[in-house]
């Protein structure tokens, strides 16, 4: 079962946190045990799994991954977005998670995110859904 999230970012480049919204999507198909693909259709956007109990952890990520790879850096690319394009590729457009119990089987302190790296934008994130 394939769904669509779609999500609307503030910022250049920002971490949100979809992890509600996708248990929420994962509940509406009543699926007791499974395997969720998560999938991001964008060339300078990502999604991530890390900490979700402490906001530093995001304001950290943003700051080393904006030192590592800064936008402006004489890129090639005539669009001026390089560096989210290489931000993308590092974090990945894909992650895997086991459902069970109707329920993302995710660390105590996980969540999962939306990487913003070209924004503001309107985007999508699809969830695949299959059964064990």
């Amino acid at each position: 079962m394939l769904k669509k999230l779609s999500i609307k970012t503030n910022n250049k480049v920002e971490l949100i946190d979809v992890t509600t919204q996708i248990q929420n999507a994962i509940k509406e198909t009543e699926l007791e045990s499974g395997l969720l693909q998560i999938h991001i259709p964008h060339t300078t956007a990502a999604v991530t799994i890390n900490e979700n109990a402490d906001p530093d952890v995001k304001s950290d990520i943003k700051k080393e991954i904006n030192k590592i790879i800064p936008f402006d850096d004489n890129y090639a690319h005539l669009e001026g977005n390089s560096a989210a394009h290489i931000k993308s590729s590092l974090f990945g457009v894909d992650q895997n998670i086991i459902i069970e119990n109707k329920k993302l089987l995710l660390g105590t302190w996980q969540g999962i995110y939306f990487c913003e790296f070209d924004g503001p934008r309107t985007r999508k994130i699809y969830l695949k859904i299959t059964k064990d």
